[in-house]
């Protein structure tokens, strides 16, 4: 049985959510994401109107996110015997590394999307794991 931290998993999630709103926002890769998603501003303001349920559904999977994290972390950190935080961020990038970007790789190939795309996409995967890595390796 792997004890759990609820309060830990909650707020790397919401860590998750602020990177992705700061990642995401006009003054940084906010627009080259635009431009590289196909869309404009008219679009992303009618859009806007339906992102609560959106947002949702995305803090959800934050969650199941960092609750498995935290589950991998558990079991690394008994394997190697590392630190918690050292092990929050290794397991954070390992995670990263074999399971999110070769998945969003396969997307960039097969779904026509630009390497662009996958380098602003992909390093907030790797950037928002890493945090929360951070978080549940402290807490």
């Amino acid at each position: 049985m792997i004890d759990v931290n609820f309060i830990a998993v909650i707020i790397a999630a919401v860590v998750s959510m602020i990177i992705g709103f700061v990642w995401y926002m006009p003054g940084f890769l906010g627009n080259p994401w635009m431009k590289e998603m196909g869309y404009t501003p008219e679009s992303i303001k009618k859009a806007q109107k339906k992102m609560g349920p959106m947002y949702a559904l995305s803090f959800v999977g934050a969650i199941v996110m960092a609750y498995v994290l935290t589950h991998v972390m558990v079991f690394s950190e008994n394997y190697f015997g590392l630190p918690r935080l050292q092990t929050g961020l290794t397991t954070a990038f390992w995670m990263w590394l074999g399971f999110v970007a070769p998945v969003q790789m396969t997307d960039v190939i097969f779904g026509g999307r630009s390497g662009k795309l996958f380098f602003i996409n992909t390093g907030y995967q790797l950037v928002s794991l890493v945090a929360m890595g951070i978080v549940l390796g402290l807490m």
